[in-house]
């Protein structure tokens, strides 16, 4: 920091919160999730180290803005591009030793404007972090091609994880019911004396997580991020997950999804669907799905979400009862419809009026913010 003037630590600090909060968003727009409460433990533990010393920043947010050791080396490398100026790091794990200069961060650009500029004066990288902060919050259906490529970098960072459930099976526990077995076989270990009590508790397991997403002409725009979306909760959740497209026809795509490169996934995708951008008949297609699948446990105990703007060329009445026998079935309905995030929005289509009473959560989509927001849905499920 430069002046004419002398500047105290404590304005050293003060300045200082705006970089380290710029800092977080910066891990944030790189894939990590950085919560309100992992922000607040790493200013109040800059708080009690001295903040010019880019070692004890560095170690401070490594300690706590990092949840998953796939998260080391993001955190590494943003530490390296955010941060330049005075008082190196000496670490042998970092490429090339890191200067820390606290300097005000850009502000953000308004989500809503459609200029994707941003006056990167002297510090490209953090005019970088606007730009993907910006990307965060566009409409999908109106990126460029090249912005496209980037939010497909981008959700591959998502760290999805998985709503749980109680099982039947029970395993050994400090606390629970007393496990009679267990209990009988360590007293006889101990020559018929009393020991003591052994416990049991039940197991916990992932709860499936089924995928229905609307491939036809009016989500067409959205068709092929919501399928990379998709194709990201296949491979974090595993078998725990089901994928399938509706339109005019009900398509199975999970054994598509099992392919681990997102490009090669998606091409088995588009061989597969055979009604791609093509008509709606929701109601016809969530019956077919009941009937083969969702009856015979696919949806039993389930999350299921549906990507869908409700445009219906059939009954609203038919739909209605579908998603009705499929909420009676699952654990949670979410309806997820990427109109819902424009400004001025209205459930007025018919099929979203028939539909809303029988759904547990009516959710926006429209860009990789709100894509996050349902992945918090779907685990707290």
């Amino acid at each position: 920091m430069s002046g004419s003037g002398a500047v105290t630590h404590a304005e050293l600090r003060h300045d200082a919160v705006t970089v380290l909060a710029g800092f977080c968003r910066t891990l944030r727009s790189a894939g990590i999730t950085i919560t309100t409460d992992r922000t607040q433990y790493f200013l109040a533990a800059v708080n009690h180290l001295d903040v010019l010393d880019a070692e004890q920043v560095y170690w401070a947010g490594r300690l706590t803005l990092c949840g998953d050791p796939d998260d080391l080396s993001i955190y590494d490398s943003a530490f390296l591009a955010y941060f330049s100026g005075a008082g190196v790091i000496k670490r042998s794990s970092l490429p090339h030793p890191v200067q820390l200069r606290l300097a005000p961060v850009m502000p953000m650009q308004d989500p809503g404007d459609d200029s994707m500029s941003v006056d990167s004066g002297d510090d490209p990288l953090q005019a970088k972090a606007a730009e993907m902060e910006v990307l965060r919050n566009r409409d999908i259906g109106q990126l460029s091609a090249d912005q496209r490529e980037e939010l497909t970098r981008m959700l591959a960072l998502l760290r999805p994880g998985l709503p749980m459930r109680r099982s039947l099976r029970r395993r050994p526990g400090n606390r629970g019911s007393i496990d009679p077995r267990r209990t009988v076989r360590a007293m006889l270990r101990a020559g018929g004396e009393p020991s003591l009590l052994a416990h049991r508790q039940r197991r916990s397991r992932p709860r499936r997580v089924v995928l229905l997403i609307d491939v036809s002409g009016s989500m067409s725009p959205y068709a092929d991020s919501l399928l990379r979306f998709a194709h990201v909760l296949k491979r974090r959740l595993g078998v725990a997950c089901e994928v399938f497209t509706i339109g005019t026809r009900l398509t199975r795509l999970t054994r598509a999804m099992s392919e681990r490169d997102p490009n090669h996934a998606l091409s088995a995708c588009a061989a597969t669907i055979p009604d791609w951008s093509g008509g709606t008949r929701l109601g016809e297609v969530l019956k077919a799905f009941t009937d083969r699948w969702g009856q015979r446990g696919t949806a039993r105990g389930a999350v299921m979400v549906i990507f869908s703007d409700g445009w219906e060329r059939g009954t609203p009445e038919l739909l209605a009862e579908q998603v009705g026998r499929l909420q009676r079935l699952a654990r949670t309905v979410v309806w997820v419809n990427p109109h819902k995030g424009k400004t001025n929005y209205q459930p007025i289509q018919g099929g979203i009026m028939a539909v809303l009473p029988a759904v547990d959560h009516f959710v926006a989509g429209h860009s990789l913010a709100t894509l996050e927001e349902l992945l918090e849905v779907v685990r707290n499920a």
